[in-house]
Protein backbone atom coordinates (compact mmCIF):
# COMPACT_ATOMS: atom_id res chain seq x y z
CA UNK A 1 0.00 0.00 0.00
CA UNK A 2 3.74 2.23 0.65
CA UNK A 3 5.84 2.89 -1.92
CA UNK A 4 8.95 4.79 -1.13
CA UNK A 5 9.53 7.34 -4.17
CA UNK A 6 13.50 7.69 -3.72
CA UNK A 7 15.11 4.49 -4.62
CA UNK A 8 18.71 6.40 -4.43
CA UNK A 9 17.96 7.54 -0.60
CA UNK A 10 19.76 4.44 0.67
CA UNK A 11 22.86 4.96 -1.65
CA UNK A 12 22.72 8.51 -0.46
CA UNK A 13 23.53 7.28 3.13
CA UNK A 14 25.99 4.80 2.43
CA UNK A 15 28.32 7.04 0.75
CA UNK A 16 27.09 10.09 3.47
CA UNK A 17 28.90 7.39 6.22
CA UNK A 18 31.34 6.12 4.10
CA UNK A 19 33.16 9.71 3.60
CA UNK A 20 32.43 11.03 6.86
CA UNK A 21 29.24 13.09 5.84
CA UNK A 22 26.45 11.64 8.06
CA UNK A 23 25.25 15.34 9.16
CA UNK A 24 22.73 16.92 7.38
CA UNK A 25 23.27 20.81 6.01
CA UNK A 26 20.73 23.55 6.22
CA UNK A 27 20.51 23.06 2.28
CA UNK A 28 20.52 19.24 1.91
CA UNK A 29 18.16 17.23 3.63
CA UNK A 30 19.01 14.30 5.61
CA UNK A 31 16.84 11.24 5.93
CA UNK A 32 14.20 10.25 8.88
CA UNK A 33 14.05 7.05 10.10
CA UNK A 34 10.29 5.79 9.31
CA UNK A 35 8.22 2.63 10.34
CA UNK A 36 5.26 1.83 7.68
CA UNK A 37 2.55 -0.70 9.13
CA UNK A 38 -1.11 -1.85 8.77
CA UNK A 39 -2.78 -1.66 12.12
CA UNK A 40 -6.49 -2.65 11.51
CA UNK A 41 -8.39 -0.83 9.00
CA UNK A 42 -5.66 1.74 9.04
CA UNK A 43 -1.27 2.18 7.52
CA UNK A 44 0.84 3.70 10.26
CA UNK A 45 3.64 5.60 9.61
CA UNK A 46 6.16 6.38 12.32
CA UNK A 47 9.17 8.54 11.89
CA UNK A 48 11.57 9.69 14.52
CA UNK A 49 12.24 13.38 15.26
CA UNK A 50 14.16 13.33 18.79
CA UNK A 51 14.71 16.98 19.20
CA UNK A 52 12.13 18.93 16.72
CA UNK A 53 9.75 21.08 18.21
CA UNK A 54 6.13 20.37 17.39
CA UNK A 55 5.93 23.44 15.81
CA UNK A 56 8.90 22.74 13.49
CA UNK A 57 6.80 19.58 11.47
CA UNK A 58 4.48 20.16 8.66
CA UNK A 59 2.98 17.12 6.47
CA UNK A 60 1.09 17.79 3.27
CA UNK A 61 -1.18 15.75 0.89
CA UNK A 62 -0.99 16.60 -2.45
CA UNK A 63 -3.01 14.05 -4.88
CA UNK A 64 -1.07 10.61 -3.18
CA UNK A 65 2.55 11.93 -2.20
CA UNK A 66 2.46 12.59 1.41
CA UNK A 67 5.36 14.46 2.45
CA UNK A 68 6.76 15.60 6.00
CA UNK A 69 9.14 18.01 6.39
CA UNK A 70 11.03 19.00 10.05
CA UNK A 71 13.60 21.27 10.86
CA UNK A 72 16.10 20.80 13.50
CA UNK A 73 17.45 23.87 14.91
CA UNK A 74 20.56 24.23 16.37
CA UNK A 75 20.67 25.38 20.18
CA UNK A 76 20.36 29.39 20.98
CA UNK A 77 23.67 29.97 21.25
CA UNK A 78 25.56 32.68 23.81
CA UNK A 79 29.02 34.00 24.64
CA UNK A 80 28.80 31.05 27.37
CA UNK A 81 27.87 28.27 25.03
CA UNK A 82 31.30 26.56 23.89
CA UNK A 83 30.15 23.49 21.65
CA UNK A 84 32.67 20.03 22.35
CA UNK A 85 31.29 17.89 19.93
CA UNK A 86 28.16 17.94 17.81
CA UNK A 87 27.10 14.59 16.24
CA UNK A 88 23.36 15.43 15.70
CA UNK A 89 22.27 16.09 12.77
CA UNK A 90 20.53 19.87 12.07
CA UNK A 91 18.81 21.02 9.81
CA UNK A 92 15.70 20.53 7.22
CA UNK A 93 14.76 16.47 7.15
CA UNK A 94 12.14 15.63 4.41
CA UNK A 95 10.89 12.45 3.89
CA UNK A 96 7.92 11.92 0.98
CA UNK A 97 5.69 8.40 0.72
CA UNK A 98 3.50 7.74 -2.30
CA UNK A 99 -0.14 6.54 -1.28
CA UNK A 100 -1.74 3.74 -2.41
CA UNK A 101 -4.88 4.84 -3.97
CA UNK A 102 -6.96 2.38 -1.35
CA UNK A 103 -6.27 4.65 1.23
CA UNK A 104 -8.38 7.69 2.49
CA UNK A 105 -6.28 11.16 2.26
CA UNK A 106 -9.28 13.05 3.59
CA UNK A 107 -8.90 11.33 7.20
CA UNK A 108 -5.23 11.36 7.82
CA UNK A 109 -4.81 12.09 11.64
CA UNK A 110 -1.47 12.75 12.73
CA UNK A 111 0.49 12.90 16.39
CA UNK A 112 3.34 13.74 18.33
CA UNK A 113 4.51 11.97 21.11
CA UNK A 114 7.90 11.28 22.46
CA UNK A 115 10.03 12.47 19.21
CA UNK A 116 8.03 10.27 17.34
CA UNK A 117 5.26 11.29 14.85
CA UNK A 118 2.62 9.10 14.12
CA UNK A 119 0.83 9.35 10.79
CA UNK A 120 -2.57 7.45 10.45
CA UNK A 121 -4.45 6.79 7.19
CA UNK A 122 -7.62 4.73 6.96
CA UNK A 123 -7.81 2.57 4.47
CA UNK A 124 -11.04 3.90 2.01
CA UNK A 125 -14.13 2.06 2.56
CA UNK A 126 -14.21 1.00 -1.12
CA UNK A 127 -11.36 -0.77 -0.59
CA UNK A 128 -12.31 -2.78 2.35
CA UNK A 129 -13.43 -6.74 1.62
CA UNK A 130 -17.03 -6.86 1.37
CA UNK A 131 -19.71 -9.47 1.14
CA UNK A 132 -21.83 -10.06 -2.13
CA UNK A 133 -24.92 -11.35 -2.09
CA UNK A 134 -26.02 -13.67 -4.55
CA UNK A 135 -29.72 -13.32 -6.09
CA UNK A 136 -32.50 -15.62 -5.91
CA UNK A 137 -33.60 -18.27 -8.39
CA UNK A 138 -37.79 -16.91 -8.49
CA UNK A 139 -37.43 -16.46 -12.40
CA UNK A 140 -35.93 -20.08 -12.96
CA UNK A 141 -37.94 -22.17 -15.35
CA UNK A 142 -38.20 -25.77 -15.87
CA UNK A 143 -37.90 -26.91 -19.28
CA UNK A 144 -40.47 -29.63 -20.81
CA UNK A 145 -39.84 -32.10 -23.37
Amino acid sequence: MLMRTDPFRELDRLTQQFFGDSVGTWSRPSAMPMDAYRDGDAYVIAVDLPGVDRDAIDIDVERNMLTIKAERRPLAKSDEVQVELSERPLGVFSRQVMLADTLDTERIDASYDAGVLTVRIPIAERAKPRKISIGGGSDRRQISN
